[in-house]
């Protein structure tokens, strides 16, 4: 974790390489900006320009490369703030989701900016503006660069809840000594499941298990007004959702659907698709991006906004999560299993495998590989029950985060020894 930790070819390669980038970022970010993959007004963050002011006194930065990453971030925030009332947080991501909709959902004394490219340059703009006490990498971006300058400022790191299936686990070892140098200059290192924890310590790192830090984060906030409106609009109908789903989460649950509402006419299918601007869905259905709410004949209804899973999950009874039947692997389940919806999932849950297998055994959730499965779980009638068990094992799996928090805040006292 210090400045003298090796630093070998491959890191050396790396830093010299770096100094390039700059070459290439104006073109290559305003071609994404273009694109509408780069936020309108705040891409310039990525050159380390233009940053928002830094807190006064000790500053806790922590990294995650998307959304979800980010979003699982907000529990830990939270119990190293109890821990550690002075202190500031900084989120940086990559994504122009990530920002819209953490905006949404800071928690107390935090800040959001996005992570500059690792250039030289842009580091030092990023470094010298911030300053940070401790640098947190979260799940599985790492960079490089940044992890050498932190290190030669003596400022400690930490990874945690490293995610790395048996695909990224060979792509990291074809870069085995880059990794273990960088291993090398972290003062923590946890994982979230045994096999990534293996596969860390045969790249060279020292981890332990700490699990996900996803059940540790708050429940999904959503306008309680529009929520009340809902659901006085669809009091009696069952509602069930297909969240955050993709095309073939989507032909599994409208299959089902239509068996279920055989029985049960009424009944209403939410789908919130991951990507909102994918729009519809293989069927018309009004849409919430329109402004449209369901009527009392319609049998769908597509909820294409950002950041609105908070919303989706209140009105659901259940929720089949998406991602789980193609190669996408799963999306996170724990953001519905704390607001009381019963889970369903399909068999591709490669990302989140010990997630959902934690609450198989809890009975929180059911595996299902077909419509007609789906339709006969939903048909159930302990759904309710169902549900609560899922609420039970996200409080559970959050316990670990509190002594996680309490090893980070260590850590960040070892630097004003």
């Amino acid at each position: 974790m210090t400045s003298k930790a090796r630093t070998g070819l491959a890191l050396r390669a790396y830093l010299a390489a770096s100094h390039l980038i700059p070459l290439l970022a104006r073109p290559m970010l305003s071609h994404r900006r273009r694109r509408g993959k780069e936020h309108d007004t705040r891409w310039v963050e990525k050159q380390g320009r233009r940053l928002a002011p830094g807190p006064a006194g000790r500053l806790v930065w922590l990294h995650a490369v998307g959304l979800g990453e980010v979003m699982s971030l907000r529990g830990l925030i939270a119990r190293m703030a109890d821990q550690q009332p002075d202190v500031h947080f900084l989120v940086t991501s990559g994504t122009a989701a990530s920002a819209r909709v953490f905006a949404g959902q800071l928690p107390p004394r935090t800040l959001h900016q996005f992570l500059p490219l690792d250039a030289p340059l842009y580091r030092r703009r990023f470094l010298d503006h911030f300053r940070p006490d401790l640098c947190i990498w979260a799940e599985q971006d790492l960079w490089p660069g940044f992890v050498h300058d932190l290190a030669q400022r003596g400022i400690p790191q930490a990874i945690v809840a490293a995610r790395m299936n048996d695909a990224a686990f060979a792509r990291h070892r074809k870069a085995r000594g880059l990794f273990r140098d960088l291993y090398a200059r972290m003062a923590l290192i946890t994982a979230q499941d045994p096999e990534t924890a293996a596969h860390l310590v045969t790249l060279g790192a020292d981890a332990r298990v700490t699990g996900s830090l996803k059940p540790a984060a708050p429940a999904l906030g959503c306008d309680r007004g529009e929520l009340h409106t809902l659901q006085m609009a669809l009091a009696g109908r069952f509602i069930w959702a297909v969240a955050p789903s993709h095309p073939a989460d989507e032909d599994a649950a409208l299959a089902a659907h239509d068996a279920l509402r055989t029985q049960d006419p009424g009944a209403l299918l939410i789908v919130a698709p991951r990507h909102p601007d994918r729009r519809g869905i293989a069927r018309p259905a009004p849409l919430k991006s329109q402004g449209a709410v369901p009527g009392a004949d319609d049998p769908l209804w597509v909820c294409d906004t950002f950041g609105d899973l908070g919303l989706v999950y209140p009105l659901a009874q259940a929720v089949l999560i998406g991602g789980t039947f193609d190669a996408t692997q799963g999306h996170n389940p724990w953001e519905a299993a704390q607001l009381d919806c019963a889970l369903l999932h399909g068999p591709q849950v490669g990302n989140f495998r010990s997630d959902f297998a934690a609450l198989d055994v809890a009975g929180g959730a059911v595996p299902v590989t077909t419509a007609a499965e789906i339709a006969a779980t939903l048909r159930r009638t302990d759904l309710a029950q169902v549900a609560g068990r899922a609420a039970a094992a996200a409080k559970s799996a959050g316990i670990a985060t509190d002594a996680l928090a309490g090893d980070l805040c260590a850590l960040l006292e070892t630097q004003h020894e």
